[in-house]
């Protein structure tokens, strides 16, 4: 995907997704920059230089397609990287409905939605859609049960999504990191109560590094899962 390709990517405010979008726009790529709310989408237009946003909250997905009709969606998409997620672990015993649905809408049906919107011009540039998932999406352990369902489903959406659009040129990788060094990982050990120490695990580089890896394999060939492990 050399030369000025137009990504647009969700979770750009932190971790892998500020990683990945400082490696895209330092060698000249187009960002389209998701945000919640205008508040934070003047914060990511701020810190990317020439970076468009687009505005609608990833936790009503329901909306999505609305809040986007009242802006100009890019006419060009190279890659859709879907990186935002949010985690709430609790027991089966005690995760309620509003939590398990909080995880479903921002880490699977938004998504999903997104894509939707997004695939005709994906389509039309034989573009490349990319998932990140987690070690969660592969094996689900106690108290993960509400996000390890969500990431489980964003797995299945990834691999229908492939086989349905093969044929017209739009590839689809799943990328499953371990535990990375992020805020999100801050608040898991949190919820844990477990100290957290950043050094212990993937730096957002490094994932950031495996993603533009898989953007920028020749045409001849696709990465469809990756998994990043922890190397210390």
């Amino acid at each position: 995907m050399a030369g000025m390709a137009t990504h647009v990517i969700t979770g750009a405010g932190s971790g892998i997704g500020a990683a990945l979008a400082r490696r895209l726009h330092a060698r000249g790529d187009e960002l389209v920059l998701h945000a919640r709310d205008a508040g934070r989408a003047k914060e990511l237009a701020a810190e990317f230089p020439g970076a468009r946003t687009l505005v609608g909250d990833l936790a009503e997905p329901d909306r999505l397609s609305w809040a986007f009709s009242h802006q100009t969606l890019p006419d060009r998409v190279d890659s859709l990287l879907h990186v935002a997620g949010v985690v709430d672990l609790g027991e089966v015993g005690e995760l309620t409905p509003r939590s398990w649905r909080h995880q479903l809408d921002v880490n699977l049906l938004a998504p999903a939605e997104l894509t939707r919107l997004l695939l005709p011009q994906l389509r039309a540039s034989r573009g490349h859609v990319l998932f990140v998932n987690s070690g969660a999406g592969l094996a689900a352990h106690a108290g993960w049960a509400a996000y390890a369902a969500s990431k489980h489903g964003l797995k299945a959406l990834a691999d229908a999504l492939r086989q349905e659009e093969h044929a017209s040129g739009v590839r689809v990788t799943s990328v499953y990191p371990g535990r990375t060094a992020s805020p999100m990982q801050a608040k898991v050990h949190q919820q844990e109560g477990k100290e957290y120490d950043a050094g212990k695990w993937i730096d957002p580089e490094s994932v950031a590094t495996t993603i533009v890896m898989a953007l920028d394999l020749p045409r001849d060939a696709e990465v469809n899962d990756l998994t990043v492990r922890p190397g210390r």
